[in-house]
């Protein structure tokens, strides 16, 4: 029975060793820098490519205005089946009849049509124009979209470089309760430490190795999210290149980040842009009301032609060749209807753009107190974290000496961790402000 069990353990060797050669060694990480995975999420991502994409079709809705008001060329053919009719003529004097009106139930026409309008009281130039500003429009909302785009693959990162961060933190205070719990376990088996001091530590190691896999399944979710929006495919290892340090604050006044803001921001030019194209469109409806003229011309190739007279069963050829000035005196409220459509759409812009800066104001205020205040959040945590490495130290010491009980030590413990995890926050924090300020500023 034994040999048979050990038969059965090489065999299952074999097979776990069989399917590890096939699966091959793992994938390396995916190492990225952040302006790497900028760069990379920018380039693959799908809603990038949808504002290129509507982009496309504001360039191509301008073309086809520009297109009205060139002259149109159409070539048309058709074939038109009638009842018979008795023929009609003329008798002629040496007693034959000469046919004016044939039967010819048979009837085909070709034309090559041409329309030119030529003025339109400035309606068709109006809405060319619109259109080419809403196409240069959709050019700020491509980068509005990258901005927004940026910000969200930095917050991912950093949040990315955070859990790393943490993971680190939490397995090294790990390590140090397990190095306590050896030494409170050596002092109980020499009769110095009651058994519940043992305990404490015991359940203080197990909440810590409880942290430690929070800490692990948040870094999985946070590598995720980054490997999604760089494109990668899912299950793909993503390892930060950059250390979680705080950068160097700006000290640029208010004023003059605001008014930077105003010009660089794309959300702030496309209302712009809009505003002059819903003015275009008021101008455009306003013609509405004025003549247009058109040119109208054409060559007919038909059997019969209709303009050859007496008509016989035979291709001939005629043209002809328009002027044609229309001008609407009652068209029932409509010109009056788009021109009052055309100005409430000017002022929504308006309020819009108006309401716009306002936020903006407040957004750049509230972007740099928060740099301002995670700055200060920093030092203090960074202070924290040096006092209590310094009394983790000496309670230590204190505690090898005799002179200090266990559960000082289990305080200074997590005194410790809690003041590195808030150290780890505090950075991720400056950075993800100084991302927002950033995309705040439209840089």
């Amino acid at each position: 029975m034994k040999s048979v069990l050990t038969l059965a353990s090489a065999l299952t060797v074999v097979l776990t060793a069989s399917s590890a050669a096939a699966q091959g060694p793992p994938a390396a990480p995916l190492r990225l820098t952040l302006d790497e995975a900028v760069q990379r999420g920018l380039e693959t991502s799908h809603r990038i490519a949808e504002a290129v994409a509507r982009g496309d079709a504001a360039e191509a809705v301008a073309g086809a205005r520009r297109a009205a008001t060139l002259p149109q060329m159409a070539a048309q053919a058709g074939y038109t089946r009638t009842n018979h009719v008795t023929a009609f003529g003329i008798p002629t004097p040496g007693n034959q009849l000469n046919i004016i009106y044939p039967d010819v139930p048979n009837n085909y026409r070709t034309r090559l049509d041409l329309q030119w309008p030529i003025y339109t009281g400035g309606r068709l130039d109006a809405l060319e124009r619109a259109a080419r500003i809403d196409a240069t429009a959709s050019a700020d909302d491509i980068a509005a979209a990258r901005g927004d785009l940026t910000l969200e693959i930095t917050r991912a990162y950093w949040a990315l470089v955070t859990a790393t961060e943490s993971v680190r933190v939490v397995q090294e205070s790990v390590t140090r309760m397990d190095a306590h719990l050896r030494d409170v376990r050596n002092q109980l088996a020499a009769g110095l430490l009651p058994p519940n001091d043992v305990f404490s530590v015991e359940a203080q190691e197990s909440r810590q190795r409880m942290l430690a896999v929070q800490a692990r399944a948040t870094r999985e979710v946070a590598e995720a999210d980054l490997a999604r929006l760089v494109g990668a495919p899912p299950g793909t290892m993503v390892e930060p290149a950059a250390a979680l340090d705080s950068a160097p604050a700006s000290a640029a006044p208010i004023e003059t980040l605001l008014e930077s803001a105003k010009q660089r921001r794309p959300e702030r030019a496309a209302l712009m842009k809009r505003l002059g194209a819903a003015g275009e469109r008021g101008r455009a409806a306003s013609a509405g009301t004025k003549p247009s003229v058109a040119v109208n011309g054409g060559v007919d190739y038909a059997q019969p032609n209709p303009r050859i007279f007496p008509r016989e069963e035979a291709w001939r050829t005629s043209w002809d060749a328009s002027v044609n000035v229309s001008w609407p005196l009652f068209d029932g409220g409509r010109a009056r209807s788009e021109m009052a459509e055309a100005s409430a759409s000017t002022r929504a812009v308006r309020e819009r753009l108006a309401e716009f800066d306002s936020t903006l104001a407040v957004e750049i205020r509230q972007r740099v107190s928060e740099r301002d205040a995670s700055r200060a959040v920093i030092d203090a945590a960074t202070d924290a974290v040096r006092s209590a490495t310094e009394a983790r130290r000496v309670v230590g010491e204190r505690f090898t000496a005799g002179v200090a009980i266990s559960t000082d030590v289990l305080d200074a413990q997590v005194a410790l961790l809690q003041a590195e995890l808030d150290r780890t926050l505090a950075v991720a924090n400056a950075r993800l402000a100084d991302a927002r300020l950033v995309r705040a500023l439209g840089q």
